[in-house]
């Protein structure tokens, strides 16, 4: 398939703390605990939907700096298109993250002046007509894009992540376009199950899913007006959850645009997110498709629908 996806890129550092709250002491060594990698939503999603054989244009604003271009180097070598990344920003945004052993963590993102941008989509450069999914991340300069791919009449796919109003100022726009919406259950004013149907009257999307990390995720699929409630898969030791959401969407997306049934789409991107925080590093630990099959196939993977 050939997927636009539009978002935020930064570079990254993952610091590992003994725990949550965080203690005041002068030093600490944690060794081998800290990395600083490439990140962010949309490169996130890029290279795990590059990692399974899709072809990837990525839509983003970057600075004129240092970590800009260890940004597009990494694109490159993840053959991520990125033609489109225009460097116009004062900085390119960062981002730390605290995580601990038991999977918690706490992100700081910096992200300069980029939700002061607007990114006006260029016809003449490339027709949306080309791509099969447009994947928006929720940040400022999509907005227009929105309206743009909503037009084309593609499939739109956004991640809203945190929610906790239905009638969410930021969001909503995102909300009222998508074809597909993910979010996590982190936050929400109600249930898991109370909120899905709230979203499935409020808002059009044809498939929502509630990320819900180690009990699994839910499903609404509306053509079949149906919840399903998948437990959760362990295919490793977890290390660092983080990006474990960002996995769990594209790979959905992957198996889902390839003509897999909303459930069983959902199966494989929860094996696919296992695998992935195996690693540290929002962006690492992504599998092939094959490898995600072969952990499917084997039987040893209990999924426990209701």
């Amino acid at each position: 398939m050939k997927i636009m996806v539009s978002g935020l890129v930064n570079v990254e550092t993952n610091i590992k703390i003994r725990e949550f709250p965080v203690s005041y002491y002068p030093v600490d060594y944690p060794f081998f605990g800290i990395a600083s990698s490439v990140g962010g939503v949309a490169y996130n999603v890029s290279n795990a939907l590059s990692k399974l054989g899709n072809e990837v244009e990525l839509i983003s604003y970057t600075g004129k700096d240092f970590e800009a271009e260890r940004i597009f180097t990494e694109l490159e070598k993840n053959k991520i298109g990125f033609s489109k990344v225009r460097k116009e920003l004062k900085e390119t945004p960062v981002s730390a993250i605290l995580y601990d052993a038991q999977g918690k963590r706490q992100i700081y993102c910096d992200l300069k002046d980029i939700q002061e941008k607007t990114y006006v989509y260029n016809e003449k450069e490339q027709n949306m007509d080309d791509y099969d999914i447009i994947v928006l991340c929720n940040i400022n300069f999509n907005r227009e894009l929105l309206k743009k791919a909503k037009k084309s009449g593609k499939i739109i796919a956004t991640d809203v992540h945190v929610l906790s109003n239905i009638e969410d100022d930021y969001n909503k726009d995102f909300m009222e376009c998508a074809d597909i919406l993910f979010l996590s259950d982190e936050q929400l004013p109600a249930s898991a199950e109370e909120f899905i149907l709230q979203i499935k009257e409020r808002y059009p999307a044809k498939i929502v899913v509630i990320g819900r990390g180690s009990k699994g995720a839910l499903l609404y699929d509306r053509e079949r007006n149906q919840v399903t409630n998948l437990g959760a898969v362990k295919v490793g030791e977890v290390v660092n959850t983080v990006g474990a959401g960002d996995a769990l969407f594209s790979s959905f997306l992957h198996f889902y645009g390839k003509g897999y049934e909303p459930v069983e789409a959902l199966k494989r991107a929860e094996v696919f997110a296992s695998a992935k925080i195996r690693e540290s590093g929002a962006a690492n630990g992504f599998i092939e498709e094959k490898e995600v099959e072969q952990l499917y196939s084997k039987g040893e993977l209990k999924f426990s629908c209701k």
